[in-house]
């Protein structure tokens, strides 16, 4: 159990380190970054700084003696940096989680094992792969990178034979192709896990994507009681299943049929999570403290919920250029990233509002 006063390392510098580091300082912990981009958003409020790259050894062992834990905020981290600082410091979530997560190959076979439902998926691994796999599990369907993909990126929807043909591009890297799963919402479990083996759920929080990026989210889900239960059921089966610690999201396909809803994972992240946002201001303890009190092995925190709703919109590029009509409207939350440049598609910032009644 790390005392205040103690550091917290996290490994990236993006606006999820940020948020990271605001809350760990609200408890007394010192943060310290290390990111190899110079003037990412989390050097703004941390209390130290390490820029160099991941590969970097002797960058990496002077950080993990500066630190009394690591963590990190996404989970492209190389899997080698994640061991190299295992040897020299607590790394929480645990590198095995974080290489469960950094393969969607691997990824679906875990979770596959623990008896819960996936899309249906096949190993792609070049053209007659494919043909092969889009033949089996029929379109339409989704050839995704095994990899480093997110927000649509790596990713590539094929609808007919002319797709299959056009999909080559994305076969320089071993890919995966997912049957379509006809859904009819899609929800998120965020959740965190103690060092102790302790799990809090917040409410599980229903999503809506625009262009293949999280536009908004609403907590509570617009589900069946029994629904919400088995998702968040699900999500404790897969941390614990990992000795996971930490903030763990697992994203799911709600899928209605005769009878009642049926639960179909689609992805783990293994980190603080954007459909978590709405805790900052709509929950007890924000999944950004909660993290941090799970990292540091501290009592987790109340996930109870403020108001009967609460909503979270991105602010997606230009779209943060409306925070002064934001800061007007009363009841809304506005939180800005700090990035320099505004790009189409890139997450600025984002406003909460929380639903009284």
């Amino acid at each position: 159990m790390l005392k205040p006063g103690s550091t917290i390392g996290i490994l990236g510098g993006g606006q999820l380190a940020r948020m990271l580091a605001c809350a760990g300082a609200r408890l007394g912990l010192r943060s310290h970054v290390f990111s190899p981009v110079a003037d990412d958003p989390a050097f703004e409020v941390c209390a130290a700084r390490t820029i160099a790259d991941y590969a970097d050894e002797a960058a990496l062992a002077a950080f993990a003696a500066a630190v009394d834990v690591v963590t990190y905020e996404f989970e492209n981290v190389p899997s080698a940096t994640a061991a190299f600082l295992d040897a020299h410091a607590p790394v929480r979530p645990n590198p095995r989680a974080l290489a469960l997560t950094q393969d969607r190959l691997v990824e679906k076979e875990f979770v596959r094992s623990l008896g819960v439902e996936t899309a249906p998926f096949a190993d792609v691994a070049d053209e007659a792969g494919l043909a092969r796999a889009a033949a089996a599990l029929g379109l339409p369907s989704i050839l995704k990178t095994r990899r480093f993909g997110y927000d649509g990126k790596g990713q590539k929807t094929l609808r007919d034979a002319a797709d299959v043909a056009g999909a080559r591009a994305l076969l320089g890297a071993p890919c995966i192709l997912e049957g379509f799963v006809p859904f009819a919402k899609e929800v998120s479990v965020v959740a965190a896990r103690g060092a102790d083996g302790e799990f809090r759920a917040y409410d599980l929080c229903e999503n809506v994507h625009e262009n293949h990026i999280l536009a908004l989210t609403v907590a509570p889900a617009r589900i069946a009681l029994g629904t919400a239960e088995q998702a968040v059921a699900i999500a404790r089966r897969i941390a614990e299943a990992a000795d996971y610690v930490g903030v763990i999201a697992v994203e799911m396909f709600v899928v209605e049929e005769a009878g009642g809803e049926r639960l179909v994972v689609n992805e783990i992240a293994p980190r603080v999570h954007n459909s978590g946002h709405w805790t900052l201001d709509g929950a007890v303890t924000s999944q950004f403290e909660q993290h941090a009190r799970a990292v540091a092995g501290l009592p987790l925190g109340s996930t109870r919920r403020h108001g009967a709703r609460v909503e979270m919109r991105n602010l997606i590029g230009d779209e943060a250029d409306r925070w002064r009509e934001i800061l007007g409207e009363e009841g809304a939350c506005l939180h800005l990233y700090g990035k320099k440049e505004t790009r189409p598609g890139r997450k600025m910032g984002h406003v909460t509002r929380v639903i009284p009644s």
